[in-house]
């Protein structure tokens, strides 16, 4: 079983405690995802826009998000 399908299991837990901290460590994976790909699509070409509408929020909010912080990296180290 993946780590990301325990934390899913986990994220359903009768214990708040156990579940709370498994839905944090999912939130902080979905951020680092979501950065990976950001990058990927404008290595790829992407505008601003079809970023947003991918991701389904406004072109604004996306820009505001990731233009400013350095490129994710990917496990290649590049």
């Amino acid at each position: 079983m993946s780590h990301a399908t325990e934390l899913a299991a986990a994220a359903g837990s009768a214990d708040p405690r156990v579940g709370l901290r498994a839905v944090l460590a999912l939130g902080r994976l979905l951020e680092r995802l979501e950065a990976v790909q950001v990058d990927n699509a404008r290595r790829q070409g992407w505008s601003w826009q079809e970023i947003a509408d991918a991701l389904e929020i406004s072109r604004q909010a996306v820009h505001k998000k990731h233009a400013g912080r350095p490129a994710a990296r990917t496990q290649g180290g590049s």
